[in-house]
Protein backbone atom coordinates (compact mmCIF):
# COMPACT_ATOMS: atom_id res chain seq x y z
CA UNK A 1 0.00 0.00 0.00
CA UNK A 2 1.33 3.11 -1.20
CA UNK A 3 2.02 5.60 2.12
CA UNK A 4 0.33 9.30 2.35
CA UNK A 5 1.51 11.61 0.28
CA UNK A 6 4.32 14.38 1.36
CA UNK A 7 3.08 17.90 1.46
CA UNK A 8 4.37 19.60 -1.23
CA UNK A 9 5.03 22.70 0.40
CA UNK A 10 7.67 20.41 2.62
CA UNK A 11 8.80 19.17 -0.62
CA UNK A 12 8.99 22.58 -2.74
CA UNK A 13 11.35 24.29 0.71
CA UNK A 14 13.47 21.50 0.95
CA UNK A 15 14.00 21.14 -2.89
CA UNK A 16 14.70 24.96 -2.74
CA UNK A 17 17.03 24.77 -0.34
CA UNK A 18 19.47 22.31 -1.80
CA UNK A 19 19.16 23.47 -5.19
CA UNK A 20 20.77 27.17 -3.60
CA UNK A 21 23.02 24.91 -1.63
CA UNK A 22 24.62 23.22 -4.83
CA UNK A 23 24.53 26.39 -7.13
CA UNK A 24 25.90 28.69 -4.86
CA UNK A 25 25.76 32.17 -6.46
CA UNK A 26 27.46 31.36 -9.83
CA UNK A 27 25.39 28.31 -10.71
CA UNK A 28 26.59 25.15 -12.28
CA UNK A 29 29.90 26.38 -14.01
CA UNK A 30 30.58 22.93 -15.39
CA UNK A 31 27.48 22.63 -17.26
CA UNK A 32 27.69 26.56 -18.66
CA UNK A 33 31.44 25.76 -19.82
CA UNK A 34 30.61 22.69 -21.77
CA UNK A 35 26.92 22.77 -22.77
CA UNK A 36 25.48 24.92 -25.04
CA UNK A 37 21.87 27.14 -23.86
CA UNK A 38 20.04 25.31 -26.26
CA UNK A 39 21.53 21.69 -26.00
CA UNK A 40 18.32 18.80 -25.41
CA UNK A 41 18.62 15.69 -24.19
CA UNK A 42 16.70 13.01 -22.18
CA UNK A 43 18.36 11.26 -19.40
CA UNK A 44 17.41 7.99 -17.41
CA UNK A 45 17.12 7.45 -13.56
CA UNK A 46 18.15 3.57 -13.48
CA UNK A 47 18.51 1.54 -10.27
CA UNK A 48 21.19 -0.33 -9.90
CA UNK A 49 20.25 -2.66 -7.08
CA UNK A 50 17.39 -4.19 -5.50
CA UNK A 51 15.35 -1.99 -3.44
CA UNK A 52 11.86 -0.01 -2.36
CA UNK A 53 11.65 2.69 -4.00
CA UNK A 54 11.35 6.34 -2.06
CA UNK A 55 11.30 10.23 -3.63
CA UNK A 56 10.26 10.30 -6.40
CA UNK A 57 8.12 13.36 -5.72
CA UNK A 58 11.52 15.43 -4.48
CA UNK A 59 13.05 13.52 -7.27
CA UNK A 60 10.26 15.48 -9.56
CA UNK A 61 10.36 19.11 -7.70
CA UNK A 62 14.00 19.17 -8.28
CA UNK A 63 13.25 19.04 -11.95
CA UNK A 64 10.59 21.16 -12.07
CA UNK A 65 12.01 24.02 -9.63
CA UNK A 66 15.53 24.03 -11.57
CA UNK A 67 13.76 25.71 -14.99
CA UNK A 68 10.97 25.50 -17.22
CA UNK A 69 10.44 23.11 -20.01
CA UNK A 70 11.98 19.71 -18.74
CA UNK A 71 9.35 16.46 -18.65
CA UNK A 72 9.63 14.30 -15.27
CA UNK A 73 8.11 10.83 -16.45
CA UNK A 74 8.27 8.44 -13.30
CA UNK A 75 7.90 4.47 -14.08
CA UNK A 76 7.35 3.30 -10.34
CA UNK A 77 5.78 4.93 -7.52
CA UNK A 78 7.06 5.49 -3.74
CA UNK A 79 6.69 1.68 -2.12
CA UNK A 80 7.40 -0.11 -4.87
CA UNK A 81 10.02 -2.97 -5.09
CA UNK A 82 12.91 -2.40 -7.91
CA UNK A 83 15.50 -5.15 -9.27
CA UNK A 84 19.02 -4.12 -10.70
CA UNK A 85 18.76 -2.32 -13.72
CA UNK A 86 15.66 -0.89 -13.57
CA UNK A 87 14.66 2.30 -15.01
CA UNK A 88 12.48 4.26 -12.63
CA UNK A 89 12.26 7.68 -14.41
CA UNK A 90 12.73 9.50 -17.72
CA UNK A 91 13.84 13.05 -17.78
CA UNK A 92 13.48 15.28 -21.53
CA UNK A 93 14.05 18.97 -22.19
CA UNK A 94 16.95 20.93 -22.06
CA UNK A 95 20.44 19.70 -20.95
CA UNK A 96 21.76 22.13 -19.02
CA UNK A 97 18.82 22.44 -16.73
CA UNK A 98 18.98 18.41 -16.02
CA UNK A 99 22.77 17.80 -15.61
CA UNK A 100 22.11 20.99 -12.30
CA UNK A 101 19.46 19.00 -11.08
CA UNK A 102 20.17 15.81 -11.41
CA UNK A 103 22.45 15.72 -8.42
CA UNK A 104 19.82 17.27 -5.79
CA UNK A 105 17.00 14.29 -7.01
CA UNK A 106 19.64 11.48 -6.71
CA UNK A 107 20.61 12.93 -3.13
CA UNK A 108 16.93 12.33 -2.36
CA UNK A 109 16.16 9.38 -4.07
CA UNK A 110 19.07 7.64 -2.97
CA UNK A 111 19.01 8.46 0.77
CA UNK A 112 15.21 7.76 0.98
CA UNK A 113 15.04 4.94 -0.63
CA UNK A 114 17.95 3.04 1.64
CA UNK A 115 15.73 3.83 4.17
CA UNK A 116 12.65 2.37 2.60
CA UNK A 117 14.62 -0.86 1.72
CA UNK A 118 16.46 -1.34 5.09
CA UNK A 119 13.23 -0.90 6.68
CA UNK A 120 11.45 -3.13 4.49
CA UNK A 121 14.36 -5.82 5.47
CA UNK A 122 13.22 -5.42 9.41
CA UNK A 123 9.23 -5.43 8.39
CA UNK A 124 10.25 -8.91 6.53
CA UNK A 125 12.25 -10.76 9.17
CA UNK A 126 9.17 -10.37 11.69
CA UNK A 127 6.40 -11.08 9.20
CA UNK A 128 3.45 -12.95 10.72
CA UNK A 129 3.91 -11.92 14.40
CA UNK A 130 1.62 -8.92 14.50
CA UNK A 131 4.16 -6.44 15.72
CA UNK A 132 5.17 -3.45 13.64
CA UNK A 133 8.36 -1.61 13.03
CA UNK A 134 8.63 1.71 14.05
CA UNK A 135 11.05 4.61 13.30
CA UNK A 136 11.78 7.05 16.22
CA UNK A 137 13.28 10.59 16.46
CA UNK A 138 16.73 9.71 15.97
CA UNK A 139 16.95 11.39 12.03
CA UNK A 140 19.10 13.82 10.50
CA UNK A 141 18.38 17.68 10.95
CA UNK A 142 15.85 18.92 8.43
CA UNK A 143 14.88 15.62 6.75
CA UNK A 144 12.97 14.09 9.48
CA UNK A 145 9.49 14.38 7.42
CA UNK A 146 11.16 12.69 4.61
CA UNK A 147 13.05 9.97 6.41
CA UNK A 148 9.68 9.42 8.47
CA UNK A 149 8.08 8.97 5.29
CA UNK A 150 9.95 6.53 3.44
CA UNK A 151 10.31 4.04 6.93
CA UNK A 152 6.23 4.18 5.71
CA UNK A 153 7.39 3.55 2.13
CA UNK A 154 9.11 0.46 3.66
CA UNK A 155 6.00 -1.00 5.64
CA UNK A 156 7.01 0.68 8.92
CA UNK A 157 5.60 2.75 11.18
CA UNK A 158 6.09 6.10 12.34
CA UNK A 159 6.60 7.27 16.27
CA UNK A 160 5.83 10.60 17.52
CA UNK A 161 7.49 13.08 14.53
CA UNK A 162 8.51 15.43 17.11
CA UNK A 163 8.57 16.31 20.73
CA UNK A 164 5.08 18.64 20.33
CA UNK A 165 2.54 15.36 19.16
CA UNK A 166 2.33 13.00 22.25
CA UNK A 167 4.16 12.80 25.47
CA UNK A 168 6.93 10.49 26.16
CA UNK A 169 8.18 10.26 29.76
CA UNK A 170 11.54 8.97 29.62
CA UNK A 171 14.29 7.78 32.64
CA UNK A 172 15.46 11.53 33.43
CA UNK A 173 11.72 13.14 33.15
CA UNK A 174 10.99 10.26 36.08
CA UNK A 175 13.90 11.18 37.79
CA UNK A 176 13.23 14.97 38.09
CA UNK A 177 9.50 14.27 38.75
CA UNK A 178 10.17 11.98 41.38
CA UNK A 179 9.34 8.78 40.17
CA UNK A 180 6.83 6.99 37.63
CA UNK A 181 3.78 7.63 39.64
CA UNK A 182 4.22 11.29 40.13
CA UNK A 183 5.65 11.61 36.28
CA UNK A 184 2.34 10.16 34.64
CA UNK A 185 0.30 12.06 37.05
CA UNK A 186 1.54 15.27 36.24
CA UNK A 187 1.34 14.25 32.73
CA UNK A 188 -2.01 13.39 33.26
CA UNK A 189 -3.00 17.01 34.95
CA UNK A 190 -1.52 18.57 32.01
CA UNK A 191 -2.50 16.86 28.84
CA UNK A 192 -5.67 16.96 26.72
CA UNK A 193 -7.63 13.57 26.54
CA UNK A 194 -6.59 13.25 22.81
CA UNK A 195 -2.51 13.55 23.80
CA UNK A 196 -1.22 9.77 24.13
CA UNK A 197 1.06 9.59 27.11
CA UNK A 198 3.88 6.91 26.93
CA UNK A 199 5.85 5.96 29.77
CA UNK A 200 9.83 4.42 29.41
CA UNK A 201 10.78 1.93 31.88
CA UNK A 202 13.69 -0.80 32.26
CA UNK A 203 12.26 -2.58 34.79
CA UNK A 204 9.04 -4.52 35.37
CA UNK A 205 8.70 -2.49 38.82
CA UNK A 206 8.30 0.62 37.05
CA UNK A 207 6.11 -1.32 34.45
CA UNK A 208 4.05 -2.21 36.81
CA UNK A 209 4.10 1.63 38.50
CA UNK A 210 2.95 2.78 34.42
CA UNK A 211 0.54 0.59 34.35
CA UNK A 212 -1.35 1.93 37.92
CA UNK A 213 -0.46 5.15 36.68
CA UNK A 214 -2.85 4.93 33.90
CA UNK A 215 -0.26 5.09 31.32
CA UNK A 216 -1.42 5.18 27.58
CA UNK A 217 1.44 2.81 26.24
CA UNK A 218 4.72 1.79 28.07
CA UNK A 219 8.19 1.69 26.21
CA UNK A 220 9.85 -1.49 27.62
CA UNK A 221 13.84 -0.30 27.10
CA UNK A 222 16.57 -2.59 27.18
CA UNK A 223 14.97 -5.80 28.38
CA UNK A 224 15.41 -9.11 27.16
CA UNK A 225 12.94 -11.62 25.59
CA UNK A 226 12.09 -13.17 29.14
CA UNK A 227 11.04 -9.89 30.80
CA UNK A 228 9.41 -8.72 27.59
CA UNK A 229 7.28 -11.55 27.46
CA UNK A 230 6.29 -11.37 31.37
CA UNK A 231 5.62 -7.47 30.66
CA UNK A 232 3.04 -8.90 27.87
CA UNK A 233 1.47 -11.09 29.96
CA UNK A 234 0.83 -8.92 32.69
CA UNK A 235 -0.08 -5.78 30.82
CA UNK A 236 -3.00 -8.03 29.56
CA UNK A 237 -3.91 -5.37 26.90
CA UNK A 238 -4.38 -2.54 29.71
CA UNK A 239 -1.30 -0.49 27.93
CA UNK A 240 -0.11 -0.89 24.15
CA UNK A 241 3.50 -1.98 24.64
CA UNK A 242 6.62 -1.13 22.52
CA UNK A 243 10.15 -2.48 22.70
CA UNK A 244 13.21 -0.63 21.91
CA UNK A 245 17.01 -0.47 22.97
CA UNK A 246 19.76 -2.30 21.35
CA UNK A 247 17.32 -3.92 18.54
CA UNK A 248 18.88 -4.82 14.89
CA UNK A 249 18.11 -7.46 12.28
CA UNK A 250 19.49 -10.21 14.19
CA UNK A 251 17.10 -9.78 17.41
CA UNK A 252 14.05 -8.24 16.14
CA UNK A 253 12.00 -11.43 15.02
CA UNK A 254 12.99 -12.76 18.99
CA UNK A 255 11.81 -9.98 20.39
CA UNK A 256 8.67 -9.57 17.89
CA UNK A 257 7.26 -13.03 19.13
CA UNK A 258 7.53 -12.07 22.64
CA UNK A 259 4.12 -10.63 21.34
CA UNK A 260 4.38 -6.70 22.05
CA UNK A 261 2.58 -4.45 19.50
CA UNK A 262 5.60 -2.10 18.56
CA UNK A 263 9.63 -2.26 18.10
CA UNK A 264 11.17 0.87 17.70
CA UNK A 265 14.59 1.12 16.27
CA UNK A 266 16.96 3.82 15.46
CA UNK A 267 18.63 1.35 12.80
CA UNK A 268 16.13 1.98 9.94
CA UNK A 269 17.02 5.78 9.76
CA UNK A 270 20.09 5.97 11.50
CA UNK A 271 22.16 2.82 9.71
CA UNK A 272 20.48 3.03 6.30
CA UNK A 273 23.12 2.39 3.26
CA UNK A 274 21.33 5.01 0.67
CA UNK A 275 20.16 2.89 -2.71
CA UNK A 276 22.52 2.82 -5.46
CA UNK A 277 20.44 5.13 -8.37
CA UNK A 278 22.03 6.95 -11.19
CA UNK A 279 21.40 8.99 -14.24
CA UNK A 280 22.58 8.41 -17.53
CA UNK A 281 22.05 11.05 -20.74
CA UNK A 282 20.71 8.30 -23.64
CA UNK A 283 19.84 10.21 -26.40
CA UNK A 284 20.15 13.84 -27.57
CA UNK A 285 17.36 15.23 -29.44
Amino acid sequence: MMPAQLAQPIIRRAVENALLEDLGQAGDLTTQATLSPDATAVAVMNVREKGVISGIDLARAAFAQIGDGLKFEAHVADGDLVTPGQDIATISGNARLIMSAERIALNFMCHMSGIATFTKRYVDEIEGTGAKICCTRKTTPGMRAFEKYAVKCGGGSNHRYGLDDAILIKDNHIAVAGGVKQAVAAAKAFAGHLVAIEVEVDTLEQFGEALDAGATAVLLDNMKPKLLREAVHAAKGAARLEASGGINLDSVRKVAETGVEFISTSQITMAAVPLDIGLDIKIDI
